[in-house]
């Protein structure tokens, strides 16, 4: 199986990354974890994401706030899907925001809410489920589970309306 590669511009961004890396274990996905800056480390960015197919990934996940480049940074140098988590750092996360979706043309970055990891992780758990028929099962299982507490929270609410 395809690894992930979870890249944060700063060690502070991993409370919110560590969903994303929760998840990813859940689907018995590998993942490595790094801590990478579009500014302040652009050369190792570009390196590790020219690199990261021969390396055995399959998606990248970038999480950066504030100005938000690593994302796009990581997106120029790798043909595999980049999905950009905006961190709330400032502004409610609007910044990180905006500079993840605004791509130029020919480099796009997937993008999930302000400080989305578990969604980033499933959205990577999706793509990579594209060629890996187990991994699209656990992600069924997962749907199918979600489905059912929706139903059970809604029987447990009808049965307090009635009580009322």
């Amino acid at each position: 199986m395809k690894k992930v590669a979870i890249i944060m511009g700063s060690d502070s961004d991993f409370p919110t990354v560590s969903a994303a890396v929760k998840q990813l274990k859940e689907f018995d996905i590998p993942c490595e974890v790094r801590v990478m800056s579009a500014h302040r480390t652009p050369d190792a960015a570009a390196k590790f994401s020219i690199n990261a197919m021969e390396n055995g990934f399959g998606v990248i996940i970038a999480a950066a706030g504030m100005a938000a480049h690593l994302a796009g940074v990581l997106a120029a140098h790798t043909t595999i899907p980049v999905i950009g988590i905006p961190i709330k750092s400032s502004l409610d996360g609007l910044d990180a925001l905006l500079a993840t979706v605004q791509m130029p043309s020919g480099i796009p970055v997937a993008t999930v809410a302000i400080n989305g990891a578990k969604n980033a992780a499933i959205l990577a758990a999706q793509i990579l489920a594209l060629s890996d028929e187990t991994l699209s099962n656990k992600l069924l299982d997962m749907k199918k589970q979600m489905n059912e507490t929706v139903l059970n929270k809604d029987e447990e609410l009808q049965a307090k309306v009635l009580e009322i």
